[in-house]
């Protein structure tokens, strides 16, 4: 028989699986408590992205009044990414533990005081503290993820994942037309061009803080309730985070993800850091267009990014995972070749339109990348999210330190060098293996299930006390990555019940 679906249970006004996941994606509804979540969710993360990345477009201001040499501007860049590294393992922990909600409101309202404080930067060293403080508010990409994978079942959580994180990301493009918007409106007003840019950074801050206290007072965990609530009822368990963070370190998956993300991701950030700079000085144009063009670069999440999480989710039906591996390969590998072509191109009009090529390929990429990562592991998905997505963020600062502070390449090199890394860094994609699914070289191993593979994730001991069985229900929905395998009649017998 097919997979169980609740149609409309009382208290859900969408359809839900065995798990009480949504089955559907209804963007254009605010109902609680899956699609009120996605909205809070990724308006969160937005006004994140417009915080860590609103110095960038207000550079040439800042450069001026700060001093700020090639080395600062490159040295503050890698901080923005930087300080979220360990912040996103940090989330996925915290997800894990106390729930999505109160760890994504806690963190954008204790980032917030970051954003207003840039505006009274005075050194170099300031600029670039307040700009690795904010940059931890990128975090909130995990607890975007982690959310959206604990509300949407297997068959859509591809394409929640991809419209949450690409419109979440749009606050990178966003941005680039916001402060510069914000920076002239203040100065029309009758400010100094430097009290003016300072000025601006109070409007990101206010975001971050109104997003943080409507996560707080109107999301919802899971389903049927936040964390504190299921836990006191014994409807949830509540796990230790030697067991959670054991299972996400050995789980090889995770780090494969982390790398490749790192790739397509980590470009995202670099890219957003580097290219309004790059317009205004390789090819002379003013501060608005030189933002204009980098605004495109962002705001092609609009669309690219879901489009990776649907496009995951499409191939999936027939193809299952294996089709969601492939397609992640091909289509990342067909962004690091633009890349290359990117750093190529002497015209402006090319670049520009390499560059709006470019952006739907490497988005789609990461859309694609967190349409595999909920199948790796039910009990460590918070870290394995977390691992990911911090390997986005090593990546950026990898790839700037590397190709993009001081003077060693030029920018146009650094961004040809960058492609090749794409293209070397996504091949690993072909090592991941799962035993109930194959991966893309190798088919399924024999008599391997859905249930092997989650269960495995409990000790005996635990399995005695019955912890596993909710990973029971979601092993049910996940048969679906079998592809064209999956063969609608009745399941194997389950012996794990």
């Amino acid at each position: 028989m097919e997979i169980p679906v609740e149609e409309y249970p009382k208290r859900f006004p969408l359809p839900v699986d065995s798990e009480h996941k949504a089955t559907e994606f209804r963007l254009l509804s605010a109902a609680p408590p899956h699609m009120r979540a996605f909205h809070l969710s990724w308006l969160s993360f937005f006004t994140c992205f417009v915080s860590t990345f609103a110095a960038p477009p207000l550079l040439p201001m800042i450069r001026d009044d700060l001093d700020l040499t090639a080395t600062d501007i490159g040295n503050a860049g890698i901080a923005a990414v930087s300080g979220a590294v360990f912040a996103r393992l940090a989330m996925g922990t915290c997800c894990d533990l106390f729930g999505p909600r109160l760890a994504s409101a806690a963190l954008v309202l204790a980032t917030a005081p970051a954003v207003f404080c840039t505006s009274l930067a005075a050194s170099p060293a300031s600029f670039l503290v307040l700009r690795f403080l904010t940059g931890f508010s990128l975090a909130t990409f995990v607890s975007t993820q982690f959310w959206m994978s604990s509300l949407f079942s297997p068959n859509v959580v591809g394409t929640a994942n991809g419209v949450a994180g690409g419109w979440g990301n749009l606050g990178g493009g966003a941005t680039q037309l916001i402060m510069p918007l914000v920076f002239d409106l203040i100065v029309l007003a009758g400010a100094g061009k430097f009290t003016a840019w300072r000025a601006a950074f109070f409007i990101p801050g206010l975001l971050q803080m109104v997003s943080a206290y409507g996560i707080f007072f109107f999301g919802q965990d899971l389903p049927d309730g936040d964390y504190s609530q299921l836990q006191k009822s014994g409807e949830k368990h509540k796990d230790s985070f030697d067991k959670i963070l054991s299972g996400a370190l050995t789980n090889y998956r995770g780090w494969i993800l982390a790398l490749t993300y790192g790739y397509c991701f980590g470009v995202e950030l670099t890219i957003d850091n580097i290219i309004a700079q790059y317009f205004y000085d390789r090819f002379d144009v003013n501060l608005h267009t030189a933002g204009t063009i980098a605004a495109s670069f962002g705001l092609a999440n609009l669309f690219s990014r879901p489009g990776g999480g649907m496009l995951s989710d499409f191939v999936a039906r027939r193809f299952g995972m294996r089709g969601r591996l492939w397609t992640l390969w091909a289509v990342q590998t067909v962004g690091g070749v633009l890349c290359v072509l990117l750093g190529k191109v002497g015209s402006l009009a090319g670049s520009v339109a390499v560059l709006l090529v470019f952006s739907v390929f490497v988005q789609a990429a990461c859309g694609l990348t967190f349409g595999v990562v909920p199948f790796v592991s039910r009990r460590s998905l918070g870290i394995i999210s977390g691992m990911t997505g911090g390997g986005g963020n090593v990546g950026a600062v990898l790839t700037q330190v590397i190709f993009f502070r001081g003077s060693h390449y030029s920018t146009e090199t650094g961004i040809t060098l960058m492609g090749v890394m794409i293209i070397a860094c996504t091949l690993v994609i072909m090592l991941i293996h799962f035993p109930q699914w194959g991966g893309m070289l190798w088919p399924p191993s024999d008599g391997a299930t859905e249930e092997d593979y989650y269960v495995s994730e409990w000790t005996a001991a635990e399995q005695d006390k019955g912890f596993h069985k909710a990973t029971l229900k979601f092993s049910q929905n996940s048969r679906r990555e079998r592809g064209h395998q999956f063969i609608r009649s009745d399941p194997s017998p389950n012996t794990y019940a």
